[in-house]
């Protein structure tokens, strides 16, 4: 005992105390939080529910298309990072783990509604972008052109995220993480479990199928250049 003591050297009050500031400036807010949750502080997952809630629903509308499916994905993935608290370390960014959650509920979503249109719609009408009327742009509502301006405006708005909704469900993910959630790639590939080349090449085929289907929407864009997809 006296031996580990003399090999083991003692921390003072402020040593001890630099050293938790240190680990805790390393965390950022939301991890911090969600420690607090892991301790059983549910006001601070309220606030991280708070947070978090608005910027989920909407990736999550994108990736399934249906309002009310979105609405109870994000419930459930709320529901799943609550019942993990006790088992939460900040091995990555809290949005990580949360866009990870999401996307594999809301890929599954797709995959099984996509069984149950096959099914019902033998004739092959079903369209991943066929409930077209959740899709309408908030911006409309705010803004106030001419009749004429407004219609060209709905439609070449309607036809680029018509343009996202029809990717295939990894490549629509991985372009509404990179676009509306601005994530970095090595996110994009823990969210996606997979490498950031497979990240790249998802992208970049997403990107040269928007810009082949969209390409009529600007004649004068340079080749190769992305198209400012709308929020």
């Amino acid at each position: 005992m006296i031996a580990l003591a003399v090999l083991v050297p003692k921390l003072s009050m402020a040593d001890w105390v630099q050293n938790n500031m240190e680990v805790a400036s390393t965390l950022d807010l939301d991890a911090q939080l969600m420690l607090r949750v892991r301790e059983g502080d549910n006001d601070s997952f309220r606030i991280l529910l708070d947070k978090h809630r608005n910027p989920l629903v909407h990736f999550l509308q994108r990736m399934v298309q249906d309002a009310g499916a979105s609405e109870e994905l994000a419930q459930e993935v709320f529901l799943r990072i609550y019942r993990a608290r006790s088992s939460y370390e900040p091995s990555a960014k809290f949005t990580t783990w949360m866009f990870r959650i999401a996307s594999h509920l809301a890929l599954n979503w797709v995959r099984d509604e996509r069984h149950e249109r096959a099914a019902e719609r033998l004739d092959g009408a079903g369209f991943v972008n066929s409930r077209g009327d959740d899709l309408q742009p908030r911006e409309l509502r705010e803004l106030r052109p001419s009749v004429e301006q407004s219609m060209v405006y709905e439609t070449r708005l309607r036809e680029i995220r018509d343009s996202i909704a029809a990717l295939p469900a990894k490549q629509r993910a991985a372009v509404l993480m990179h676009k509306y959630e601005e994530m970095e790639y090595s996110q994009i590939a823990q969210v996606l479990e997979c490498s950031e080349s497979a990240v790249k090449s998802l992208l970049f085929r997403a990107y040269e199928t928007l810009r082949a289907r969209l390409a009529h929407l600007d004649v004068n864009r340079k080749p190769g250049a992305h198209y400012e997809l709308p929020h």
